[in-house]
């Protein structure tokens, strides 16, 4: 047989469900185990006790949600009785699944509106099925895109980040913290954009830098209490540059600084801005600034003595008492350091006199040499000069402070006959040089005295063998030593003869009957004061006019005065160098000592 359209199912094909339920005479609610058809209750059968039930608020049941969102639940208006055989008959429901093609539902096809979230699985709408320009705000609901849809989540400023939607505060510019104030080990972990308000007026305080700063980072430092220059302030960068410069920490020693530090890269570091504190107004605002105005000086500048230059560096002469003052003290960097170095000279003592029968004064001690030239290091940068050989490793670290000078004054010659004096310390912070121990003297005492260098023994006729040794030097003893012993007078009959007194780099020679006159020993030559000079020689022995041709024993090199026959020669003044020993006549008396200070100041 021909059909026009499909041919129909050969068989019918059931579809209905037979559910059975027993009353109990309390339940009212019975749900079906499929759904209900969409015709409602009118498209099942109910029976209780063979009897059909009629549908209906009204009647005997209705038909409606099992609460889950099924449509199956039968409710009674009356709970059937106990034991009663309720069965239902439910058709079900008729499904197919259809296939839909690719671009078979345009826009026109869907209502509006009719798309909602609920009928959006999650992820399923990408950027690449969204022509552009086609979702405009007027299109996007209220609190509808969540932030961790979107390609950047939040907002950075000064170092803080907040998401986008999400309430708080972020500083946009300087964000000042609560002052800190020390307590003897106070340290501040800065972070980028903040301002830290330092009270020093009890301790220095370190402050930490930001350890990965970023370009444009800031951090600002201010003076809260005005006491910088009292307790300084140490800016730790955390290896970073400054300014291109590896200057390792940083110091702020100047009271009301506010120091702004802004990193830029890697091989610029931090650049610092500092502000000019406030001095006395110009005449006129627009013309020129004067000295009354302060700025913040980074290298050492101080006053007192005479003050000349070499290069990068000037150089405080003191031949007298005086005041080294520091007004500024460098910031304790190679660039800037704060390191000063110095030679401290005491002053030398007087040779020994002697009687008129042909005995020899001893020369006198050098005073004491002690000098410096400190090493580089990530504090300091060496002094290019040349020092002498007993130069200390270690400078003096200077604070804005006055420093009392002290020169020691050289001593007196011995009388005819009569011991040579000592000479007097010199001193500089907490450098103290020994003065030079006086030249002995016949008939007695004949040793020389200890010093800075010791003084010679004294030659008499006759003497005691071996009672006129030389002085000790480097007493009282420092490192490196600031002085030598000086030497023996010669024994004999004859020809007796004084020994020389210590230098800073010799002793003084010990004299031989007929043979060796008693030099004074060499002082030590530097160029801290920019030449190449000699300070602090021995002063040379007394020699017996029996052999005239002789003559006295010279001194040594740095200021020394040489013993001669009949008279006798005083120590250089400010070298610190010894007398000569007297011959028949008064020992000379020693040089006047000297302090010399050197420092970087630009």
């Amino acid at each position: 047989m021909a059909y026009i359209g499909k041919k129909p199912e050969d068989a019918f094909r059931g579809l209905a469900y037979y559910d059975t339920f027993t009353g109990d005479g309390s339940t009212t609610t019975f749900d079906l185990s499929a759904d209900a058809p969409d015709g409602g209750q009118n498209d099942i059968t109910v029976v209780v006790d063979n009897v059909r039930q009629e549908p209906g608020a009204t009647k005997s049941y209705t038909l409606g949600d099992d609460g889950s969102g099924n449509y199956r639940r039968i409710t009674f208006n009356v709970a059937p009785d106990n034991g009663s055989e309720i069965y239902a008959i439910n058709p079900g429901r008729s499904t197919q699944l259809n296939t839909v093609s690719d671009n078979a539902i345009s826009a026109a096809k869907i209502q509006t509106d009719a798309v909602t979230t609920a009928k959006i699985q999650d992820d399923a709408v990408t950027s690449a099925k969204i022509a552009d320009g086609t979702i405009v705000s007027s299109n996007i609901a209220p609190g509808t895109i969540a932030n961790d849809r979107l390609a950047n989540t939040g907002i950075t400023i000064n170092g803080t980040s907040i998401a986008l939607g999400a309430s708080g505060e972020i500083v946009a510019g300087t964000d000042w913290q609560a002052v800190t104030v020390a307590d003897g080990s106070t340290t501040v972990n800065t972070v980028a954009g903040g301002g830290y308000l330092l009270d020093t007026n009890a301790g220095v305080i370190e402050v930490f830098l930001p350890t990965s700063p970023t370009r444009g980072d800031t951090v600002v430092i201010a003076d809260y209490s005005g006491t910088f220059a009292t307790n300084r302030v140490i800016v730790n960068t955390g290896g970073a540059n400054i300014d291109s410069t590896a200057t390792g920490d940083v110091q702020l020693t100047t009271n009301n600084t506010i120091a702004e530090f802004i990193y830029i890269d890697s091989a610029k570091g931090w650049l610092v801005k500092t502000n000019q504190a406030a001095g006395t107004t110009p005449s006129s605002a627009l013309t020129g600034f004067s000295s009354s105005y302060d700025i913040v000086n980074p290298f050492v500048s101080a006053t007192g003595g005479t003050i000349t230059t070499s290069g990068d560096y000037k150089i405080h002469t003191f031949t007298g008492d005086g005041c080294f003052v520091v007004t500024s003290a460098g910031f304790a960097t190679a660039c800037q350091p704060s390191i000063v170095d110095y030679l401290v000279v005491a002053g030398g003592a007087g040779g020994g006199g002697s009687e008129a029968n042909g005995d020899s004064g001893g020369g006198g001690g050098a005073g004491g040499f002690r000098e410096s030239k400190a090493s580089a290091s990530p504090t300091h940068t060496a002094s290019p000069h040349t020092a002498s050989p007993l130069a200390a490793t270690a400078g003096i670290t200077v604070t804005a402070t006055t420093y009392p000078i002290t020169v020691g004054a050289g001593g007196t010659g011995g009388l005819q006959p009569g011991q040579g004096g000592n000479g007097s310390n010199s001193v500089f912070s907490t450098i103290t040089s020994a003065g030079g121990g006086g030249g002995g003297t016949f008939p007695t005492p004949y040793a020389g005295l200890s010093g800075g260098s010791g003084g010679g023994g004294a030659g008499g006729n006759p003497n005691t063998p071996g009672s006129a040794n030389g002085g000790s030097g480097n007493t009282p003893p420092t490192s490196p030593p600031q002085g030598n012993p000086g030497g023996a007078a010669s024994d004999g009959p004859l020809n007796v003869w004084g020994g020389g007194g210590g230098g800073a780099t010799q002793a003084g020679t010990s004299a031989c009957a007929y043979g060796t006159l008693g030099d004074g020993g060499d002082g030590g030559q530097t160029s801290i004061n920019g030449s190449a000079t000699y300070y602090a020689g021995g002063g040379g022995g007394g020699a017996t006019p029996a052999r005239p041709t002789v003559g006295g024993a010279p001194g040594g090199l740095g200021g020394g005065g040489s013993g001669v026959t009949g008279s006798c020669n005083p120590g250089t003044a400010n070298t610190g160098g010894g007398g000569g020993g007297g011959d028949n006549d008064d020992g000379g008396a020693g040089g006047k000592g000297i302090v010399i200070i050197r420092y970087k100041f630009q």
